[in-house]
């Protein structure tokens, strides 16, 4: 099982990203998929889920700014980020909530001015 995410960076209040994660080692769509983070000094939080079906969870602190969508035909999901805050400065994750194991590196978001 591995998880890569991609697509952090650098970006000034306000701004957008999108964050992709390419899966393998396991069937995608059979499972519910998420994306989590952990910022500097914090434990790792959820952020969103995504059934199989596209029916979608979010933390509240994200609600309305972050969007999470997969493809299973390519086993990759994905996290559109707008009215980006400085609060969402963190490294993402994905993985399958329900088992949270094979963590893969992350990637980072630095929301600054």
């Amino acid at each position: 099982v591995r998880f890569v995410e991609s697509g952090g960076g650098l970006v000034q209040p306000g701004g957008s990203l999108r964050l992709s994660c390419a899966t393998s080692g396991f069937i995608f769509s059979n499972y519910i998929m998420g994306w989590f983070r952990q910022a500097p000094g914090k434990q790792r939080e959820f952020v969103a889920s995504i059934t199989s079906g596209t029916k979608t969870t979010y933390a509240d602190s994200v609600k309305g700014r972050f969007t999470i969508s997969r493809d299973n035909a390519n086993n990759t999901l994905y996290l559109q980020m707008v009215n980006l805050d400085p609060e969402d400065t963190a490294v993402y994750y994905c993985n399958r909530p329900s088992i949270r194991k094979d963590w893969g590196r992350g990637t980072q978001v630095t929301v600054s001015a």
